[in-house]
């Protein structure tokens, strides 16, 4: 038995390979830069951890051969902690971002495709939550319960789907009265298929888009709190934290206060820039590779 596709085609979803224009310079340069990031994030700790060492002789030293971005004011090598922050500013803004991504597709797309009652108690609710000021609750909440980063982390993925939500299930709606879907309900697939196996691949670019900018987002809200001493443990090597730890030494090393801060920009930046090009390079009708 032969499954229709999506308007008389085959699915355009980021996993059919098409031809398409190279992407620009900028994004080649935000693909690279993230490429850096992660490869630092798995694999530079170890190889930095003895540099990072606290060395009371080498207090607030401004960049030189031998610390590339200076000291702070307890001798610590400051592109050696940031090394060692990678990590963590990775896993928390992909955590929320992830979860984002799996939450939205599940309760949107179902809300879009089974209407009804599911979709007013879906949409109620984020009705709510979306009346709701997220980082100040966030920063409320963590204050209270402690400043812990797996704390932050939840609360935030709590109050960043609710937006994914409504724009999948916009998305949804569009593929709903598609003849491919029709053609699928009248053939008998189960009403879970049609959603996780069929529209959800022709709504995943969205879902892509979507991932970037909770990470870009969710990289900045950790760092703010960080920033305001929540969310991180004192003298850990996050960025947000070396941001606020190394505001006093600006003057004699602007370097240890600058480069964490263009780390949280760059990256920010980057990951949004990637997931806006493969949005517009895949959301259009793929051409098939023969």
């Amino acid at each position: 038995m032969s499954i229709p596709e999506s308007n008389g085609k085959r699915k355009a979803g980021l996993g059919r390979l098409r031809r398409g224009p190279r992407p620009p310079g900028s994004v080649v340069v935000a693909f690279a830069f993230v490429a850096v990031i992660l490869i630092v994030g798995f694999f530079g700790e170890p190889l930095v951890r003895e540099a990072a060492r606290q060395d009371l002789t080498e207090v607030s030293q401004p960049p030189s051969y031998e610390h590339w971005l200076g000291t702070d004011r307890f001798g610590r090598d400051v592109l050696a902690r940031m090394i060692i922050g990678t990590s963590t500013a990775l896993l928390g803004p992909f955590l929320i971002a992830g979860s984002g991504l799996v939450i939205s597709a599940l309760l949107g797309i179902t809300a879009a495709y089974l209407g009804g009652w599911v979709d007013q108690v879906i949409m109620r609710w984020v009705d709510f939550m979306i009346a709701l000021p997220g980082l100040l609750v966030t920063i409320v909440v963590v204050s209270v319960i402690g400043g812990s980063y797996g704390v932050a982390i939840i609360v935030l993925s709590i109050f960043n789907v609710q937006g994914d939500i409504r724009i999948i299930r916009g998305a949804a709606l569009e593929q709903k009265p598609l003849p491919y879907i029709e053609s699928l309900q009248s053939l008998g697939f189960s009403k879970s298929r049609i959603m996780f196996r069929h529209i959800v691949p022709n709504v995943s670019p969205l879902l892509v888009a979507d991932f970037a900018i909770d990470f870009s987002l969710a990289l900045v809200a950790l760092a703010g709190l960080s920033f305001l001493g929540l969310g991180s443990e004192p003298g850990s090597a996050e960025w947000g934290a070396m941001l606020a730890e190394n505001q006093s030494i600006i003057f004699s090393n602007a370097a240890a206060t600058l480069g964490p801060g263009f780390a949280i920009v760059l990256l920010a930046v980057s990951v949004h820039l990637i997931g806006d090009w493969l949005y517009d390079r895949y959301s259009a009708p793929a051409r098939l590779v023969s």
